[in-house]
Formats: C-alpha cells, sequence, structure tokens
C-alpha cells in the first residue's frame, strides 16, 4: 500500500471565501497547512475557518495517497472525542428540561450499574461524568481491550461490536483512581454512562436523540452516529493509521473501514469540517441551551489530574479551554481515532471558528499547533 510517506506532499485550495480576510493572513495559515503535511508528515489536512471577515477553506496533502486525490470541503471523517460536546449537550438539554439534573447520581439512573470494586453509583453525579471527575476508569486503558487495536489484532477485531454495557464494564473492573470529586481524570466511560442515562430518560436510543435534537434541527446532513456499521458514507478522505505500533518508523495501514461501536457516544461521530462549525457556532453563541445550561457547561475544573491532559487546557461539560500561547483563548473540542485527529474551536462568543482534520494518526494534537497558533495569534476574542 502506498504509504503517506511515499507521497509527494502538496496543497491544495478549494473553496472561494465569502469575505476573503487580508492575503497576509490566510496565507500564513495556508503556510501551516502545507507544513502539517511537508515537515509533520500528515497525509492530508483540511481546516475551515470564519470570522467577522467572512468564511475561508484550505487544504493540503491528499484524501488517497494511493490515487493522489486531492482534499475537498465536503469529505466526511471519523471525529473521535468531539463526539463528546454533541453528548453533552443532549445531557443539558434534558436536565433544562427539568427531566435530570446534574448532581443526580448514577443509582438514580442505572441502578446497581455502577457498583463494587470500589464504586458507588450513589456517589458519583452526571455533573462528574461529563467534567471527568468521577474517578471511574477509561475501558480504552484496559490492558486486555487495549491489546485488540494494535497492529495484526487490530484487523482481527475491526468489525468486533461492543454494547455499551460490555464496555462499561470494563471500565469498571479496575478500581477508581479517585474518591468522585477529587481530581480529573478523562475517561471515555463516563461517556458511555451518560448516553445510557439520556436514553433512559428518553425512552429511545442515543442515535435518535442525536438526530431528533442536534443533528436535524442544524441540518447537520453529513454528520451522523454510524454505530457498527463499518463504512463511511458519502465523500471521506482515507483514514491512515500506524495502529500504535512501536519504533520510529511505523508502517502505516489504511483504517478507514472498522466498526466504531466500541466508541459510540464518546468519540463514534462521523462528519464534516463545515458541519462541525455550524454545531460549535450554534453552541458558542448559546443558541442549543439555556443560559443556566450554558453557563454549566462552560464551567470548567482543572485537567492536571493524576494523568495530565492537553497542556493549557480546563475542562468543562463535554467543552474545554485552551490557553494558546499568544493569550489567546479557544473553546470547544479535540479527537481522535484511528486515522483521523480532529479540533474544532472557536471564540468564546462564537465569532471566530476554525475546524480542522488529519487523516493520519502519528503526529497527535501537535501537527495543529501552528495552525492555532496562526489563525488565532493574530486577532480573537479569548
Amino acid at each position: 500500500m502506498t504509504t503517506p510517506h511515499s507521497a509527494e506532499a502538496t496543497a491544495t485550495v478549494e473553496g472561494a471565501p465569502t469575505d476573503p480576510a487580508p492575503a497576509p493572513v490566510r496565507c500564513a495559515l495556508q503556510n501551516a497547512l502545507d507544513g502539517a503535511v511537508a515537515q509533520g508528515g500528515a497525509p492530508g489536512i483540511v481546516v475551515e475557518v470564519s470570522d467577522g471577515r467572512g468564511e475561508w477553506f484550505g487544504s493540503a496533502g491528499f484524501s488517497d495517497t494511493a490515487t493522489g486525490r486531492k482534499r475537498h470541503p465536503s469529505e466526511r471523517f471519523r471525529i473521535g472525542s468531539t463526539t463528546k460536546a454533541f453528548t453533552a449537550v443532549l445531557v443539558l438539554q434534558l436536565a433544562a428540561e427539568g427531566r435530570l439534573g446534574l448532581d443526580d447520581t448514577m443509582e438514580r439512573w442505572l441502578p446497581g450499574l455502577v457498583a463494587g470494586n470500589g464504586y458507588d453509583g450513589r456517589s458519583i453525579t452526571v455533573r462528574q461524568l461529563l467534567n471527568h471527575t468521577s474517578g471511574i476508569f477509561n475501558y480504552g486503558n484496559d490492558p486486555e481491550f487495549f491489546k485488540k487495536g494494535i497492529g495484526a489484532q487490530w484487523f482481527e477485531h475491526r468489525h468486533d461490536t461492543y454494547t455499551p454495557e460490555r464496555l462499561v464494564g470494563i471500565g469498571l473492573a479496575t478500581p477508581p483512581a479517585f474518591a468522585p470529586g477529587d481530581a480529573f481524570l478523562y475517561s471515555n466511560t463516563n461517556y458511555f454512562l451518560a448516553a445510557l442515562i439520556v436514553e433512559k430518560v428518553t425512552g429511545g436510543t442515543f442515535g435518535e436523540a442525536l438526530t431528533q435534537r442536534i443533528l436535524r434541527p442544524l441540518e447537520l446532513t453529513g454528520t451522523y452516529l454510524p454505530d457498527a456499521e463499518p463504512t463511511i458514507r458519502g465523500p471521506h478522505p482515507r483514514h491512515y493509521s500506524t495502529l500504535f505500533a512501536p519504533g520510529p518508523r511505523p508502517e502505516v495501514h489504511d483504517a478507514t473501514e472498522m466498526n466504531q461501536s466500541f466508541a459510540w457516544a464518546a468519540g463514534g461521530i462521523v462528519s464534516t469540517t463545515g458541519d462541525l462549525r455550524r454545531f460549535l457556532g450554534e453552541l458558542l453563541r448559546g443558541n442549543l441551551l439555556p443560559a443556566d445550561q450554558q453557563q454549566e457547561m462552560f464551567t470548567t475544573v482543572d485537567t492536571a489530574g493524576p494523568v495530565p491532559w492537553i497542556p493549557g487546557t480546563r475542562y468543562g461539560l463535554g467543552v474545554f479551554s485552551q490557553a494558546l500561547p499568544a493569550g489567546v483563548t479557544v473553546w470547544g473540542n479535540a479527537g481522535a481515532t484511528y486515522g483521523s485527529w480532529t479540533y474544532a474551536v472557536g471564540s468564546r462568543d462564537g465569532e471566530h471558528l476554525l475546524t480542522s482534520q488529519v487523516n493520519g494518526d502519528w503526529s497527535g494534537l501537535g501537527v495543529f499547533d501552528d495552525i492555532l497558533a496562526t489563525e488565532f495569534g493574530v486577532a480573537a476574542d479569548g
């Protein structure tokens, strides 16, 4: 298979801005995209930005390194943990309707599920799930589960289907890292539990709530929850992954097709840069939640914790703030899964937005550093 390292890195800019920003600003952003491919080794990258001066889309590299197909605006990709912002909005909408409370316990909604091995569902709240202060272990870090996602084991297990209850059980098999509320520990298990509560409250599936409450009202036509469906519908880039293999130059594989039931409400959504920008803009501008729930969502905790998280961040309910080196603070979420890293952030007032995706997973979130610094280092409302 042709890998990103064997393809010549080129750049394209597609889509005309409705009200172009001054050329030096966007030229610098295009240079940052080119650098992500040429120096960072990304197979391909896209970015979509908007501010008071208009909208702009840029790209570099390839959607498919074997054919040389370029990146373009309508592509769908797996957004990883950016999914958590959608899940948190659903929970907060139900809270706004008085159908649940953020200080409700696990035992109230999921009786008997969070119990034993040091866990007590009577002392863990919905809020602590959403801001990762529950102390619940991340099922993805379970050694036996993790082994199935590395190298050749990934190919053997990529079509496995997991139920939410099974993955929650894997998470609870490891004792809590601390008492509820005492610290921050990022855990996908939290968001599986939150989604199970959404299902309990609404009487439908998490996917139905997502579609009815967010995707359809916002007309996010490129966004959906695939559940166990292994392919990505519509136009999409190939998703290239090292499958967590060790070594300085691990082999790169095509990981586009896989069953993401293992990520579900914590990281399973497929979307586009345009849909993410629309969702994030509506969220930041306060159009998805009433004022009280909006304030709850953007009330943050320190992310230092026993396992330090992204530097310069604080975590709210499904969103985080990030202080950039230039002194600007952006808000939103980011996500990673096999072959895809996504960033979706903006100014707190939602007037300056950036969504970006890389269709390779070996360069980490650092691939976005220059892009964020370039776009928000000049002017942004922090």
